[in-house]
This record gives structure tokens, C-alpha cells and sequence, in this order.
């Protein structure tokens, strides 16, 4: 059965960015601190790589009942079994990884306007990750997407929709007037000194806007 998501604080991973150690140490500080998702996201690294990084990062979001979703790639999804996959416009359609996945899992889609948020969720998308809201730094070509383009996409489809681009504790709470159920954070993260208190004040700031 489809697992049940809270996307409050949807956490994307990026070693170049990371103050810990190791991956499994970042991921799971930010668990503690209340991240509601994880999203395996590297880009710099083989198949085999990635599919080993998978199965240790699973061992903690299982450990703390987390989702686990992998970006991009199904068949590493499948081969950890991952709660799911997200998937950029570039990447498999959403209605090729369904049929690879099944109807059980969880299968996010990236929406820059309300004509691909539609179509994404026409497809079978259980949510939609929309931006660049504030202007990210991980994404060079990232295209800005208002706050008003952002809750017209909100409005134009009845599944989740996360933002992300630049969300920082300072404003984050900007988001909620928009009708996002969550925001999607890299550096406020895990670039961040003390992983768990940045996980927190995040959280707090969203909910009590």
C-alpha cells in the first residue's frame, strides 16, 4: 500500500555541500531534527555508487520510519526498495516509472508552470516539487518561479506540492500563504553547522507562519 507523506521539510542530499562526514551522518541529524523525506539526490557518481549509498542512507530512514525517495532513477529505487522516486522533466515520464515501480509507490515530478503541474499530475504524480522560488544555488539554470506562480500551481492541482529553490529559515514561512504542504531544502540543511537545530528551526518557522 502507498505509503501516507508528510511533506513539511522535504530533505534533498548534496555531499559538496554537507559539513558531516559522511552522507548517512547528514542524513540522519537532519532525521532527528524532524525532516519529514529524504530525496537520495547526487549527481557525481557512478550506478554502483549511488545504489551503495542508497541501501546505507535506507538503513537510517527505515530506522526512523522516514520515506526514502531516489532522485532520478527507478531502477535504484527498485533495487533498494526506496519509498519512491522523483523525477525532473528531463528524466523517465511519470507514467513509464509507474509502470516500473507499481501503483505503491511514491512518484514525485518536477512542475516549473501549471501547464506541466496538470500534465504531471494527469500522468499518475502523487506530488509535484515546484521552483526556483528563491533562487537556488545547486541549480545554475534553475528558472525563478514567483510566489504567485507558485500558488496558481498549488490551485491547479489536488496533490502535494513542495517548494523548493533558496528556502531558508528566514523565509520559509512565506511559502505557507501559497498553499504548499512543504518546502524541499539542501544547504539550510546540510550545509549547516548544527544539522538537527537548523532541521528544527526550519520546521517551526513553516508551521507557525
Amino acid at each position: 500500500m502507498k505509503p501516507e507523506i508528510d511533506y513539511t521539510l522535504y530533505l534533498c542530499t548534496d555531499r559538496r555541500l554537507m559539513t558531516t562526514d559522511t552522507i548517512e551522518e547528514s542524513v540522519e541529524l537532519a532525521v532527528k531534527g524532524g525532516v519529514t523525506v529524504v530525496q537520495l539526490r547526487e549527481k557525481d557518481c557512478s550506478s554502483r555508487e549511488f545504489y551503495e549509498m542508497a541501501v546505507r542512507v535506507k538503513e537510517i530512514t527505515d530506522a526512523y520510519e522516514v520515506p526514502l525517495l531516489i532522485n532520478d532513477r527507478a531502477d535504484i529505487a527498485m533495487a533498494v526498495g526506496a519509498d519512491g522516486v522523483h523525477l525532473g522533466q528531463d528524466d523517465l515520464p511519470v507514467q513509464a516509472a509507474r509502470g516500473l515501480l507499481g501503483s505503491d509507490k511514491i512518484i514525485g515530478a518536477t512542475a516549473h508552470t501549471v501547464k506541466e503541474a496538470v500534465r504531471a499530475w494527469k500522468s499518475g504524480a502523487d506530488y509535484l516539487g515546484a521552483g526556483d522560488v528563491f533562487g537556488t544555488s545547486t541549480k545554475q539554470d534553475a528558472r525563478r518561479l514567483s510566489l504567485e506562480e507558485l500558488t496558481e500551481i498549488c490551485q491547479s492541482v489536488p496533490i502535494p506540492v513542495v517548494a523548493i529553490g533558496g528556502v531558508r529559515a528566514d523565509n520559509i514561512a512565506r511559502l505557507r500563504p501559497t498553499g504548499a504542504k512543504g518546502a524541499a531544502v539542501i544547504s539550510a540543511v546540510v550545509g549547516q553547522k548544527d544539522i538537527t537545530a537548523a532541521t528544527r528551526e526550519l520546521i517551526s518557522n513553516f508551521q507557525e507562519a
